[in-house]
Formats: structure tokens, C-alpha cells, sequence
């Protein structure tokens, strides 16, 4: 921002994955909802970085919120944007294709028996309408915000679907408009790889992909933060700050009993 006024607040979440009441009231200690979980955030951008279903009880519910939230954001001059998630994929894969076999040299796999594995709950799938499922088909994979490069998995293979974040959410937003199964799955199966920006090259890594695509600081979700460090999920209190202080790490596992963390942008670790 070059002029004198400063520019709304914003926000991201990392991975829900069922927990409604615990999003809510994340969102509601932060001023972005109401008691009636209506947006009360004015002006502020709000980003969900995907995994809103699976491992929770409450998935669908989830879904509902966000969609309303980004109605009435939109109506207040804020916004609420989503980038799709592996579980989405694995969701709507179940969806569209059941127990279908997917073409493999590997052995049987099905989108059916991932979802199955991966805390899939019956209840979600039963609730989903033609409604979830247009507006999840249609949830980009990668976005910019406040100078950050946004994604859901800590992984490049997102590079394998285009040379710019439109190519990427293009072609992804093609396939998950189509049908083939095989594309459908490498969508899944790329985006479960982590990791990416761990390590002595993490920080190299990092800068290079924010040279393809933008951005001064990754930030995702995905990784359980928790997991990284080595501690139980209760400890977590902020996002994780690596790489050379190139990503940001916002997965507080919140199905394993870490925070559901909302975190301003830009962030930066308390002294």
C-alpha cells in the first residue's frame, strides 16, 4: 500500500476438519463473526486454506459457514476466499466416484477406500447437495494476499498443473469439472505430499517457487505444526515461523487437540 490509509486486516485459517463450533469460536474471539456467527468483520479479508471435512464431526457444517460468511463478507465490502484442500478432493472424489477402482500399477485403489482411511465420515457425504458441491468444484488452489503466497499443501506440486497461479487454478478447476478418474486421483495424490520447505534447502526452495508465483512469505496449511516440532498439539499457541522466515506454517491440528488458529498477515513471532 502506497497512499495514507491503512489497509484492512487480514486473516488465515488453517485446517478444520470437522470442528465447526471450535472455528466459530476462534472466529468470534478474533471479531470476524457475531453470536449468531454472522460476519461482523467489516472491511477484513478471511482465507480458509482448506480441509474443512473429515477427522471431525461436523464437516458439512463447516462448509455451510464458510459459505455464508463469504456471502455476507462480500455484502459488507470484505471478503472470504477458500483454496481447496486434499480433503476436499478426497471428499468430492468419493462423491463423484464411490469405490470405483482407479487405473494403478500399485495395487487397488479407490477414492472410496482413501476417503474410508483418511477419517472419512459417512454423514458428510450424505449431507452434500448439488449447492456444495458446484461451490467446492470451483475453490481455487492457490491465491495472493497481502503480499503472501497462500496454499494449502507445503509442497510444489501444484507446479505440475501450470507456470502461474491462474494456469494452476485453471486446469485444476478443469479437472475437478471433469471426469477422469486418473486425473482426479493425481490431484489427490499430489496434493498429500509435505514437507517441501523443510530442511537446510527449505529456504532456497521457498524463495524459488515465490519467484514463479509471488509473494514475499508461503503460508499453509496441511502439516500439523505440532508435528514438526516434535510436541504434543495442546502446546501450540501460534503458527510456525521457518525457512528463513520464508513460510508460515498454520495447521494447529486441531483434530489431534491443537488450537484452531486464526492468524493475522503479515505475522511475525513475539520477542
Amino acid at each position: 500500500m502506497h497512499d495514507d490509509q491503512p489497509a484492512s486486516p487480514t486473516y488465515v485459517v488453517g485446517d478444520v476438519h470437522g470442528h465447526r463450533d471450535e472455528l466459530a469460536e476462534a472466529l468470534r474471539e478474533k471479531g470476524l463473526i457475531d453470536s449468531d456467527d454472522d460476519w461482523s468483520g467489516g472491511e477484513s479479508t478471511l482465507w480458509f486454506l482448506g480441509d474443512f471435512v473429515d477427522r471431525g464431526p461436523d464437516g458439512v457444517g463447516v462448509i455451510d459457514l464458510v459459505m455464508r460468511l463469504e456471502r455476507q463478507a462480500a455484502t459488507a465490502g470484505g471478503r472470504c476466499g477458500t483454496l481447496l484442500g486434499n480433503h476436499e478432493i478426497l471428499l468430492l472424489g468419493m462423491y463423484h466416484f464411490g469405490d470405483t477402482e482407479v487405473p494403478s500399477d500399485f495395487g487397488p485403489r479407490s477414492f472410496a477406500r482413501s476417503w474410508e482411511i483418511n477419517g472419512g465420515l459417512l454423514e458428510d457425504q450424505d449431507r452434500l447437495t448439488p449447492q456444495h458441491i458446484e461451490w467446492l468444484s470451483s475453490r481455487p488452489m492457490l491465491t495472493l494476499a497481502a503480499d503472501h503466497l497462500l496454499m494449502h499443501s507445503d509442497t510444489l506440486e501444484y507446479l505440475g498443473w501450470g507456470e502461474d497461479i491462474d494456469e494452476i487454478n485453471t486446469r485444476g478447476r478443469e479437472i475437478l469439472e471433469g471426469s477422469d478418474i486418473q486425473a482426479w486421483w493425481d490431484v489427490w495424490r499430489r496434493m498429500t505430499t509435505r514437507y517441501a520447505f523443510r530442511g537446510p534447502d527449505g529456504a532456497d526452495v521457498a524463495q524459488q517457487l515465490m519467484d514463479r508465483l509471488g509473494g514475499e512469505r508461503i503460508v499453509h496449511g496441511h502439516s500439523v505444526i505440532a508435528d514438526q516440532l516434535g510436541i504434543h498439539p495442546a502446546q501450540i499457541e501460534g503458527p510456525y515461523l521457518y525457512a528463513g522466515g520464508k513460510a508460515l506454517g498454520i495447521d494447529g491440528g486441531l483434530f489431534v487437540g491443537g488450537p484452531c488458529l486464526i492468524v493475522p498477515l503479515p505475522w511475525e513471532p513475539e520477542d
